[in-house]
């Protein structure tokens, strides 16, 4: 009988039956689902590998390296582009940025160590970041004087530079890394073992600095001598590097044991010989010569000093560019020409020598205090008390000092010297510094925040402070006008001025020695009525011819001596500005 082989059903029509695949030999087919548990067992098993991965103890080492890596590219866009606008090569930068990643993880790695490593590194985290935003928003350039600036802001000043963009930058660039650092685990070792591996970390950070450095010595050395302000750009190393100089400088020297200057001072005449003498000096605040209209401005910012033909002095050099380094230089015997902190804070002011000699002296304060000139002498801080209408938010306007020096004025006896010290033109909030009816120019800037504003209207808002800072100079020389009992004189000089926005800068404290002429020109005025000016011998029209000469705040403590007809060796006729013009 003959086999005929079957036609398979799919042959004749029927539906095929899917069996899976085929069977290898010795292996039993696969169920459907197989494949989706074997990819859900392979990504569970991914994941723990990760989890373990992340969670294995790091060397602190590594972790000193990720933060200084984050700090370097985070936190210098002003440096890396200025190294863009100085056209450095491309290895050029790379090898800068190497050198400086290894030099701050040796920094860094000198003090993080053992259980303060997490805590060392967070701060330093948020501080880069607030340093950040100043220097990218303000141009801010970190240097010792910067640091003692910022340690002795007061409250009132630190609310308005707080802004909802200062609080985001810090928030994003300072403390959400320093959680992250907080979540890395790290590898613990005995104490030996661990201060081996750092001692040889510290090692190959300055080897791999010094390569780097050395790959491209004559490129970054080339940038750093035409660019003096570049080191200051770079954080937080200018920053820290800054704070370390600061700390180890003289604190401020009790006013019982500062070094006597001028002892043999004495008033060649006195009350009882002639009227009694009233200086009053006006130290103004963030004041630019440029922006002065009595210098030829094209805004005309001072029109009731023009009205009551002050003396103007056109051409004035300012002892610093921030209020910390001024104040004290303008009022010291040493002034810029002889400048040195330390001894300048260890010696005695010129309102010390005034006082010594028996003249009245009053400091007025509506700003941040006198930076310990007047610690000898007192300071009257102005407020709400003295003038309500003047001030709000514990904050005053510098109408306050026309009534304080109208009550002064009813009491004063004998010859005085009362110091006002404005609020002027303090930033970055200058909309705030003048009454609305003053706002001339705009629109203005209404915030803090400089960077949310167009240049015009912060130079608006600036020059409106002026004009107001002008209208209170105004009714403090009708205050003096309207006395005839006494000789009465008033010099007003800023202390410094601000950047608004030239070279990509803005405020002030630059340091001195690349400091723009924009922080370190200032306005100076003098008045004095023409009887008064009579009576003391001199001769305005000569004092007017004297003032286009180029005048500093060095010429404040021998005019001060000068106009109280104080006799000393530290007087210098040359350097006072009625010295060439007074009789005798």
């Amino acid at each position: 009988m003959r086999h005929v082989p079957r036609t398979p059903a799919h042959a004749r029509g029927a539906t095929p039956v899917w069996a899976g695949p085929p069977a290898v030999h010795g292996t039993p087919a696969a169920s459907p689902g197989s494949d989706a548990i074997a990819l859900r067992g392979a990504t569970r098993d991914a994941r723990s590998r990760l989890r373990a991965a992340l969670l294995r103890p790091r060397p602190p080492e590594g972790l000193i390296v990720a933060v200084a890596a984050w700090c370097i590219v985070s936190a210098n866009a002003t440096f890396w582009h200025a190294l863009h606008v100085a056209g450095a090569a491309p290895g050029v930068q790379v090898a800068f940025g190497v050198a400086l990643v290894a030099l701050h993880a040796l920094l860094f790695g000198l003090f993080a160590f053992g259980r303060a490593l997490k805590p060392v590194l967070c701060v330093l985290l948020v501080v880069t970041a607030f340093a950040s935003f100043f220097a990218t928003h303000y141009a801010v350039l970190f240097d010792v004087e910067m640091i003692h600036n910022v340690l002795r802001t007061d409250p009132a000043e630190s609310r308005e530079l707080l802004s909802a963009g200062l609080l985001l930058h810090v928030l994003l660039q300072g403390v959400a890394p320093a959680v992250l650092v907080t979540l890395v685990p790290l590898r613990r070792d005995t104490f030996g073992r661990a201060a081996l591996r750092r001692v040889v970390f510290l090692l190959a950070m300055a080897l791999l600095a010094a390569g780097a450095l050395g790959s491209a010595s004559q490129g970054i050395f080339s940038l750093v001598r035409a660019d003096h302000a570049l080191r200051y750009r770079i954080t937080p190393g200018n920053v820290l590097v800054s704070a370390v100089r600061a700390a180890g400088e003289r604190d401020e020297v009790p006013p019982g044991e500062r070094r006597p200057v001028a002892t043999d001072a004495r008033q060649t005449t006195t009350p009882v010989m002639r009227r009694p003498r009233l200086l009053v000096l006006v130290i103004g605040e963030t004041v630019r010569a440029d922006h002065w209209g009595l210098n030829g401005y094209a805004r005309d910012t001072t029109p009731r000093l023009r009205a009551r033909g002050v003396v103007n002095f056109p051409d004035v050099a300012a002892c610093g560019s921030s209020t910390e380094v001024s104040l004290p230089c303008m009022f010291s015997a040493l002034g810029r020409a002889h400048y040195d902190r330390d001894a300048i804070r260890a010696q005695q002011s010129l309102l010390d020598v005034v006082a010594r000699t028996g003249v009245t002296v009053d400091w007025l304060d509506n700003q941040s205090g006198c930076k310990g000139v007047c610690a000898g002498t007192g300071m009257q801080t102005m407020t709400a008390a003295i003038d309500p209408a003047a001030c709000r938010d514990g904050r005053c306007l510098d109408a306050v000092l026309v009534t304080a020096l109208r009550q002064r004025l009813d009491t004063a006896q004998g010859d005085t010297l009362l110091v006002l010290h404005m609020l002027g033109n303090h930033g970055p909030a200058y909309f705030e510094r003048y009454p609305e009816t003053f706002a001339r120019y705009r629109p203005v800037c209404t915030s803090a925040d400089l960077a949310r504003c167009a240049r015009p209207a912060i130079v608006n808002a600036y020059d409106n402070a002026i004009l107001y800072t002008d209208a209170v100079l105004g009714q403090l020389i009708d205050l003096l006008a309207a006395r005839s009992d006494r000789d009465s004189a008033l010099l007003y000089v800023s202390d410094h001025g601000e950047s608004l926005g030239e070279y990509g800068l803005f405020l002030h404290g630059a340091p001195y020695a690349i400091a723009p002429a924009q922080q370190l020109q200032v306005p100076m005025v003098l008045w004095t009525a023409a009887d008064s000016a009579r009576s003391m011998g001199v001769d305005l029209a000569c004092v007017r011819t004297g003032a286009r000469a180029p005048h500093a705040h060095d010429d404040l403590f021998p005019t001060v001596l000068g106009f109280f007809d104080i006799a000393t060796r530290a007087y210098d006729r040359t350097h006072d500005l009625a010295g060439q013009c007074r009789a005798g």
